[in-house]
C-alpha cells in the first residue's frame, strides 16, 4: 500500500513538472534577427501540452475528487484534448491570412544555365554580329520569369511580396570560327562575367512592375575587338497589367478577404466547439448526480427491505406469520440488493466518462483512476422558468449561436470567391510597357589603326553614366488580347459557382428553419420535464405515505404481507421516476441553453480564457449540498 502511494505521488510530481514545462501559450514564435535575413528563419512552436493543470490534483482529497459543476467545466476547458486540438485552428487561420496577403502562386525562377554565353548587343565579336543582325543574340526583354504551373479557377493574384533575385554567372567558352574575317582568329575564347539583379513588385490591381539591372563583362582573344575587356550595363523598367480578366482590387484581393474573414470564422468555430464541450460536461455531470441520487434511493430501498426482513423474522418467531413468508422477504432483499449493485455500476461508468473529459491522459493517470468523484452540486428546479415567446428566443439564438455566425461567413466567402469565376469569363487583355537604357565601355585596343570611339573608352563608371544619362534609350509597348471562342470552360466554372451559391442559400435557410424547430422542441421538452418532475414528486410523496399506512395496518393485522411488498416496490419505482424526471429537466435546460447559444454566458465561460487554456478562477473543495 505504501509503495502504491509512493508511486502515485511520484507520477503526480512528474506530471506537475511536465505541466510546468508546457505552460507556454500556443503561438508561433517569430525569430529575433536583423530584418535582412529574418524572413528566412523558421518560426518555432512550443511543444504540445500533455500534462494536466494543477487544478485536478488540488481537488482530490483522501482518494475522492470533489467536484462542482463549475470546477468540472474549468477542468474540461483546461485539459480536454479535443478542445486543445481546436485551439490551433484560430492560429492556423491567422497564418493562412499572412500567406494570402503575400499574393499569388509560387514564382518562377530564371534558369541560370540559360544565361551562360549570352552577351549584350555590340559587346565583343558575338555582340557585334547580334547588333548587325547576323545572329539571334540573347538580349532579354526583362519581363517576368519562370514557368510556374498554376492550378486555380479564376485570375491568379500577383505575388504581392517584393521579390529580389540575383544571378551571378562565370563562363569560359571557346568558339571555332569557320570564317575568320571578323574575328581574325580560328577560335574565339571568351571569358565572361554576368551580374543580373531584379526586383519585382506585384500590384493588387492586377499586374506587376519589375526593375532589373544587368551588367556583362567580357574579355576575349579576338584582335579585331578594339574594346577589350569591356563592360555593358543595362537598366530595365518593365510593367505588365491586366485590363479585363484579372483586373481590379476586388478580384485580386478576394483570397486575402476570404482569409481575413476566416480568422473570425475560425474563432466562431472554436466558440462552437467550446459551447458543445461545456454542454457535454454539464450533461455528464448532471448524469453523475442523477446516478448518485439513484444509488441513494436504491440504498434506501435496500434498507427498507432489510428492516422488513428483520420484522418478518420477529413476526414468525411470535407466530403471527408463517415460515413461508421469510422467503418472500429474503427475495425482496435480494432484488433490492441487485438494484443497488446495478446503480453502483452505473455510477462507476458515469465517473469514468466524466474523468476522460476532464483529463488529458484519462484513466492512465493512477491518481485520477483511483479517485471516486463526489459531485457537490445538486439539480435544482426553479419555481418558474420565465421563458419569453418563441420569436424572441429565435432572435436571441440567431444573434448568439456561433454556428450561425460561421455560416454567414461561409456564405459571404462563397460570394467573394465567386468574383474570380465571374471575372474569369472576360477575355485576356494585357498591356506591356518597357524602357531600358544601355551602356558600353572598355579598354581601347586599336587594330590596324582603327581605334574605338573615345566616348566608349573607360570602365564601369563610363558605361553606367551612359545608362543613367539615357544616351541609348530603348522603349517598347505591346497589347496582348486572347479570347476563347465559345469560352465554355470559364462559362462552366461560373455556372457551377452560381449553382453552388444558390444551393448554399437554400441550405442556410434550411439550417435556420431547423434552428426554429430545435428551439421549439427544447421548449416543449423543458415544459414536459417540469410537468413530469412535479408529477413524480407528488407520486413519490403519496407512495411514501401509502407505504407508511400499509405498514401500520400490517402491524395491526389489517393488511397482508403482499400489500407491504407491493407498496415497497411502488415506492422504489416512484423514487426512480423522480430521479429520472429530475435528470430529464437538467438535460432539457442544458439543451435549451445550447440551442440558444447561451451556454457559455450562463456558466460564465470566457472564450479568451478558453483559448489560453487557463481559467483564472481558483477552485476550493466544498461540502456536498444536501
Amino acid at each position: 500500500m505504501k509503495a502504491g502511494l509512493t508511486r502515485i505521488a511520484a507520477v503526480a510530481m512528474s506530471g506537475a513538472m511536465l505541466y510546468g514545462q508546457q505552460t507556454s501559450p500556443i503561438v508561433l514564435n517569430e525569430p529575433k534577427a536583423p530584418a535582412l535575413w529574418r524572413p528566412y528563419l523558421a518560426v518555432t512552436a512550443p511543444p504540445a501540452r500533455l500534462a494536466n493543470t494543477p487544478r485536478l490534483n488540488q481537488l482530490i482529497r483522501g482518494g475522492k475528487l470533489y467536484l462542482t459543476a463549475q470546477d468540472a467545466i474549468a477542468l474540461a476547458i483546461e485539459n480536454n484534448l479535443d478542445l486543445e486540438v481546436s485551439r490551433y485552428g484560430p492560429l492556423a487561420a491567422e497564418w493562412r491570412l499572412e500567406r494570402a496577403e503575400a499574393g499569388g502562386p509560387l514564382r518562377g525562377v530564371t534558369s541560370g544555365s540559360s544565361q551562360i554565353g549570352s552577351v549584350a548587343s555590340g559587346q565583343g565579336v558575338a555582340g557585334s554580329q547580334a547588333s548587325a543582325g547576323l545572329s539571334s543574340g540573347s538580349s532579354s526583354s526583362g519581363g517576368g520569369g519562370g514557368g510556374a504551373a498554376v492550378s486555380q479557377i479564376g485570375p491568379v493574384t500577383a505575388n504581392l511580396d517584393p521579390v529580389l533575385q540575383h544571378t551571378t554567372l562565370f563562363s569560359h567558352t571557346t568558339s571555332p570560327q569557320a570564317n575568320t574575317v571578323q574575328s581574325q582568329t580560328s577560335a574565339v575564347v571568351d571569358t565572361q562575367r554576368l551580374y543580373n539583379t531584379s526586383v519585382q513588385q506585384g500590384l493588387i490591381t492586377g499586374g506587376y512592375v519589375q526593375v532589373r539591372f544587368n551588367e556583362s563583362y567580357l574579355r576575349e582573344n579576338a584582335p579585331t575587338n578594339i574594346l577589350n575587356p569591356s563592360v555593358a550595363p543595362r537598366l530595365y523598367l518593365y510593367v505588365q497589367h491586366n485590363f479585363l480578366s484579372g483586373f481590379g482590387v476586388a478580384v485580386n484581393s478576394r483570397g486575402i478577404t476570404v482569409a481575413r474573414r476566416n480568422v473570425g470564422a475560425s474563432a466562431e468555430t472554436f466558440r462552437s466547439q467550446l459551447l458543445d464541450l461545456v454542454a457535454n460536461v454539464l450533461n455528464q455531470y448532471w448524469g453523475l448526480v442523477s446516478a448518485d441520487e439513484t444509488l441513494k434511493s436504491r440504498q434506501r430501498a435496500l434498507d427498507v427491505a432489510k428492516r422488513f426482513h428483520e420484522d418478518t423474522q420477529n413476526e414468525i418467531r411470535l407466530g403471527v406469520l408463517s415460515q413461508a413468508d421469510i422467503y418472500r422477504a429474503r427475495l425482496e432483499v435480494s432484488t433490492r440488493q441487485q438494484d443497488y449493485n446495478v446503480a453502483a455500476s452505473n455510477v462507476r461508468q458515469q465517473e469514468n466518462q466524466l474523468k476522460n473529459v476532464l483529463s488529458r491522459n484519462g484513466l492512465q493517470d493512477p491518481l485520477l483512476d483511483a479517485a471516486s468523484i463526489v459531485p457537490i452540486d445538486r439539480i435544482e428546479v426553479p419555481a418558474t422558468d420565465d421563458l419569453p415567446p418563441l420569436r424572441d428566443l429565435v432572435a436571441r439564438a440567431l444573434a448568439k449561436r456561433p454556428d450561425v455566425a460561421a455560416g454567414k461567413v461561409r456564405m459571404d466567402n462563397a460570394e467573394i470567391s465567386a468574383l474570380g469565376t465571374a471575372n474569369g469569363i472576360l477575355p485576356t487583355l494585357v498591356g506591356l510597357a518597357q524602357t531600358y537604357n544601355s551602356g558600353l565601355a572598355g579598354e581601347s585596343h586599336p587594330y590596324y589603326g582603327e581605334a574605338p570611339d573615345p566616348y566608349f573608352v573607360g570602365g564601369f563608371g563610363t558605361a553606367a553614366g551612359q545608362v543613367f544619362r539615357r544616351n541609348f534609350p530603348n522603349n517598347r509597348a505591346a497589347v496582348l488580347f486572347q479570347g476563347s471562342l465559345g469560352n465554355r470552360v470559364n462559362q462552366g466554372d461560373f455556372g457551377i459557382d452560381q449553382l453552388q451559391l444558390r444551393q448554399g442559400e437554400l441550405s442556410n435557410r434550411r439550417d435556420l428553419n431547423q434552428i426554429v424547430v430545435d428551439i421549439s422542441n427544447q421548449l416543449v421538452a423543458l415544459k414536459q420535464a417540469r410537468a413530469r418532475y412535479s408529477a413524480a414528486v407528488d407520486t413519490r410523496t403519496l407512495q411514501e405515505q401509502l407505504l407508511e399506512k400499509i405498514q401500520q395496518s400490517f402491524r395491526l393485522g389489517g393488511s397482508t404481507f403482499n400489500d407491504v411488498i407491493v407498496a415497497q416496490r411502488s415506492l422504489v419505482n416512484a423514487q426512480s421516476a423522480e430521479v429520472s424526471a429530475l435528470a430529464a429537466y437538467a438535460r432539457a435546460k442544458v439543451g435549451l441553453d445550447q440551442v440558444l447559444g447561451e451556454t457559455l454566458e450562463r456558466n460564465q465561460v470566457s472564450v479568451d480564457d478558453a483559448l489560453k487554456g487557463r481559467i483564472p478562477r481558483e477552485s476550493t473543495i466544498a461540502e456536498p449540498k444536501p
